[in-house]
């Protein structure tokens, strides 16, 4: 489709800059574990999708999952230190979504709010 993308080599995960957001694709498998799931055939109770929300710092994380839980969310991973050196946790929200709030150290924001890959690039 013409995105500008980041891809590692040999990495499960590809990044797509779509004009001020970003979309990941991960393995269905990957992704389930990571967001707390078991996949089942046919969507069951996870579909493949996960929503993540970037914070600018790791206390956000936990500040975060908890307006979502007094939402109505449910956290279905707390917040904690992560496999690819970042702090993250996972809720579901009332329609069953899976979403993950995450702090990457490794990734800035712009002047308008926009997450940028490198802080060389915010």
């Amino acid at each position: 489709m013409g995105f500008p993308t980041r891809v590692e080599e040999g990495a499960p995960i590809a990044f797509f800059t779509t004009g001020g957001t970003r979309l990941a694709l991960y393995p269905l498998d990957w992704l389930a574990e990571y967001v707390g799931v078991t996949p089942q055939p046919g969507c069951g109770n996870f579909c493949g999708i996960a929503l993540s929300h970037h914070v600018r710092t790791q206390g956000e994380v936990s500040a975060v999952l908890a307006l979502a839980e007094q939402a109505g969310g449910r956290i279905v991973k707390p917040a904690q230190r992560v496999f690819w050196g970042g702090y993250s946790g996972c809720f579901a929200d009332p329609d069953g979504y899976r979403w993950e709030v995450a702090w990457a150290p490794m990734f800035g924001f712009n002047s308008v709010g926009e997450l940028m890959f490198s802080r060389d690039d915010a």
